[in-house]
């Protein structure tokens, strides 16, 4: 599964408003529900709760990675934010947090889950493609720059 398939310009919001990791979830699932047109908006909540309950899904250089399972979503989707002054997150790395990956996969898509993880850490090895990203000031661009890195990736597999 290609991450531009998934990050489609419709669930990717600029300018994230959120100022904590709590307000981040909020303000993604919602728009990743008037977006998907979804209306499970607690159990998608729950979901991403529950695993960060387990440990913090941001990780280092303003990323998190926030994900879950639940059977609200019929296949693996996705939702990105994009902040310009940083969420408090309690990362791994204890600084803000500026982008913001939201997975979600229903129980039974355990394998793809996973897959969609590494291609996102793969493409997350390139410190351009995070600076690239964190400029864009519309979600066409941001998908424009996660298509663009993903080329590069799939051309080098």
């Amino acid at each position: 599964m290609f991450l531009r398939d998934l990050f489609l310009p419709e669930y990717i919001k600029v300018n994230l408003e959120a100022e904590d990791k709590d307000e981040a979830f909020e303000e993604l699932v919602d728009f990743f529900c008037q977006a998907g047109h979804i209306n499970e908006r607690e159990d998608i909540l729950e979901a991403l709760r529950a695993r960060e309950a387990k440990m913090s899904t941001g990780i280092q250089k303003g990323i998190a990675i926030p994900h879950g399972k639940t059977n609200t979503v019929d296949t693996v989707r996705g939702v990105l934010g994009i902040s310009r002054k940083g969420v408090d997150y309690d990362s791994l790395d204890g600084e803000p947090v500026y982008l913001l990956f939201a997975i979600l996969a229903p129980l039974k898509e355990s394998e793809k889950h996973l897959r969609v993880l590494k291609r996102l850490a793969e493409l997350l090895e390139n410190p351009q493609f995070y600076i690239d990203l964190q400029a864009q000031n519309d979600a066409a661009g941001a998908y424009k720059i996660i298509s663009k890195y993903e080329d590069i990736l799939t051309a080098l597999d």
